[in-house]
C-alpha cells in the first residue's frame, strides 16, 4: 500500500478511514463523523450537526424574531439524518452496511472517500440539509453543508454545522476581522490574524448570542496536549464562533450563574448569519439586507486538518 493511500474499512454500521495517523470513523446511525483522532487526541465529542438557532438577544426578543422563528430551534436539536450514500474513488457503492460489507477484507485502500448524509428537519413543511465528508489520500477533510430554501418556513437565524468537542481549548487563532461581528456590525473590525485565550463569554446580564467572527479565511484551535485543529476555507469566508456552551445552553440561562460549568468546546462554522440590528430594543426588526429568507439556498464549506 502507497503510504499516502487511505485504508478504508467498511464496519457494520460504521465506515473507518485512516491516514497515517489520523483516523475517521462514520456513523450511519447516528449521521455523520462520530470521531476524528489524531496522534491519539479525540477531537469529537458528538456527530457534527446542521446548525440553525444562535440564542436569542435584547433585540430579537423586543421584535418578536424568536417567537416567529421557533419552528429553527426545534430543528437546531432534532433534525434528523435518514439517509446516506458512499462514494469511492469516483463510484458509489452499494450501501456498505451486512451483509454488503461481509465481501470487503481490511486490505482496501483509496484515494479518495466522499460519504454525504442528507437530514430531514422536523419543521411544517420540512426541508432537507446535506452533509457531505469528503476525505483525500494524506488525510484532508473537507466537510460541506447545504440547506435548502423552502418558501413557508420563516426566516433563520443562522445556517451553520456546529462540532463538539470533548474538553475546553486552550484558545484559538484566526484570520479575520478583529473582535465579536455580525453581518450588520463588523465595520470597527481590524483585518489581520488575531489571538484569543481561552473561550471568553461576553458577560451579558442575560446570557445570549455572543462570539461571533464573520469574514474568516481560517481558524486554528489549541488543545491543551499542543495538538491543533485547523478549519480552513475552501472557495468562500466562514462565520464562525467558540465557546463553551451550545446556543440551547445559552437560551436556557436567564443569568449568568446558570450557565453550566464550562466542560466542552462548541464550534460552529456558519455559511450564512442573521445580523442583530440594535436600531432599538423594543420593536425594530433587522434590516432586510441582513435577513435570512427561508426559500434560499445556504451552504458552508471548509477543510479540516489537525496537527
Amino acid at each position: 500500500m502507497k503510504t499516502n493511500k487511505l485504508k478504508v474499512v467498511y464496519g457494520d454500521g460504521v465506515l473507518g478511514i485512516h491516514a497515517a495517523d489520523t483516523h475517521y470513523l462514520f456513523s450511519y446511525e447516528k449521521g455523520g463523523l462520530e470521531s476524528l483522532r489524531v496522534n491519539d487526541v479525540e477531537w469529537l465529542y458528538r456527530v457534527p450537526k446542521p446548525a440553525f438557532w444562535r440564542a436569542t438577544t435584547d433585540n430579537d426578543r423586543g421584535n418578536g424574531f424568536s417567537t416567529k422563528s421557533a419552528q429553527w430551534f426545534g430543528a437546531d436539536q432534532f433534525t434528523t439524518a435518514v439517509d446516506f450514500n458512499v462514494i469511492v474513488d469516483g463510484v458509489e457503492i452499494a450501501k456498505p452496511v451486512a451483509p454488503e460489507n461481509n465481501r470487503y477484507d481490511n486490505q482496501q485502500t483509496a484515494d479518495q472517500v466522499k460519504i454525504t448524509f442528507t437530514y430531514q428537519t422536523p419543521t411544517s413543511p420540512q426541508t432537507t440539509v446535506l452533509v457531505s465528508y469528503e476525505v483525500v489520500n494524506g488525510g484532508e477533510l473537507t466537510i460541506t453543508a447545504t440547506y435548502f430554501g423552502q418558501s413557508e418556513l420563516p426566516e433563520l437565524p443562522a445556517f451553520g454545522l456546529r462540532l463538539v468537542m470533548p474538553a475546553p481549548v486552550t484558545g484559538f487563532t484566526y484570520q479575520g476581522l478583529s473582535g465579536e461581528t455580525y453581518p450588520d456590525r463588523w465595520q470597527g473590525g481590524e483585518p489581520g490574524i488575531h489571538q484569543v485565550d481561552g473561550l471568553p463569554v461576553t458577560p451579558y446580564l442575560v446570557p445570549q448570542e455572543m462570539g461571533m467572527h464573520i469574514k474568516t479565511d481560517w481558524v486554528t484551535l489549541t488543545h491543551n496536549t499542543g495538538s491543533h485543529l485547523r478549519v480552513d476555507k475552501t472557495d468562500n469566508q466562514f462565520a464562525f464562533s467558540a465557546l463553551p456552551y451550545t446556543a440551547v445552553e445559552l437560551e436556557s440561562a436567564t443569568h449568568q450563574n446558570e450557565l453550566p460549568p464550562a466542560r466542552r468546546t462548541v464550534l460552529t462554522v456558519y455559511g450564512a448569519v442573521r445580523g442583530v440590528g440594535g436600531i432599538d430594543s423594543w420593536g425594530s426588526d433587522v434590516q432586510p439586507a441582513y435577513r435570512l429568507p427561508s426559500d434560499q439556498d445556504y451552504s458552508v464549506s471548509v477543510t479540516i486538518s489537525v496537527n
